[in-house]
């Protein structure tokens, strides 16, 4: 099952994206390369209104089966970027079903689904991703939450930190850049009395934009090669998140942190060799 779709890398979305989370960001003309990691703002869900589950994820988008399990959460990827993507460019995207496994877990079956992403410029892939995500059965209160993983030193060992927010006019603004219609991210009674979560949660695919926006931020003359992402534990709105990253032998291991040390999410930024500035020349 395989969904090919071209898009234009605008400025418009490029600047809607830099106005609401990266301001530091120099804004961005045609021509000028796009911050590996932003091309996940383009390419916006397309299933009709008919075609989603009730929780407001697709259940028919031409790639995916038919999943009989009601939540679904994004897991983590491996992103490798290749070349840029010049602002401007038409870009062709190419989304295929990767693997599929069934598991079961404390909380009952689960399922693990891979989608492979390939986005071309003139024919040649620019960037090249496999995306995880899992599928859950509805959570039950009565079963006792999974110890969260804390980790301290990261903070305290780190190279570089990072503090931010995220309120829940970021987490709308995303969700209609990417026409994310997923519940979770702006219905609090869905969130709490269906997910079990305490409030809002913060997009996954935006989550791992801003690890990489901070890992550049702290690498500025250093393109990134690849991007690999593991989400842990919900990273919920209004709520703060510690970013601390550290780098050696070529890649930069980046955790994200809530104020109780519990680890939200992992990242690790792999670096090129050449040294040149981000999106430089080849």
């Amino acid at each position: 099952m395989t969904v090919v779709r071209t898009e234009t890398i605008s400025e418009s979305t490029a600047e809607a994206y830099r106005g609401t989370f990266a301001e530091g960001e120099a804004q961005l003309h045609a021509g000028d390369p796009l911050p590996p990691a932003w091309e996940g703002a383009y390419f916006p869900f397309a299933a009709p209104l008919a075609d989603l589950r009730p929780d407001g994820t697709p259940a028919r988008d031409g790639v995916l089966p038919e999943i009989d399990l009601p939540r679904r959460m994004y897991a983590g990827e491996t992103t490798e970027f290749l070349r840029p993507l010049p602002v401007g460019a038409e870009v062709t995207q190419t989304t295929s079903l990767g693997s599929v496994a069934e598991k079961s877990g404390s909380g009952g079956r689960l399922v693990f689904v891979d989608i492979e992403r390939e986005y071309a410029v003139q024919g040649e892939t620019a960037v090249r991703s496999v995306w995880h995500d899992v599928f859950l059965e509805q959570g039950d209160p009565d079963v006792p939450a999974k110890p969260a993983s804390t980790d301290p030193d990261a903070w305290s060992s780190a190279d570089w930190q990072e503090e931010r927010i995220l309120d829940a006019r970021q987490l709308f603004r995303f969700s209609a850049l990417t026409f994310n219609t997923h519940l979770i991210h702006y219905d609090r009674a869905w969130a709490r009395d269906v997910e079990g979560l305490p409030d809002l949660l913060v997009h996954g695919p935006l989550t791992r934009i801003l690890l990489m926006d901070a890992a550049r931020r702290h690498e500025p003359l250093r393109t990134p090669q690849r991007l690999k992402v593991r989400a842990v534990a919900p990273t919920l709105v209004d709520r703060s998140v510690r970013v601390a990253g550290r780098t050696g032998d070529g890649a930069t291991r980046i955790t994200a942190l809530d104020e109780d040390d519990v680890v939200l999410a992992t990242a690790e930024v792999t670096w090129a060799d050449d040294g040149a500035p981000q999106g430089g020349a080849e």
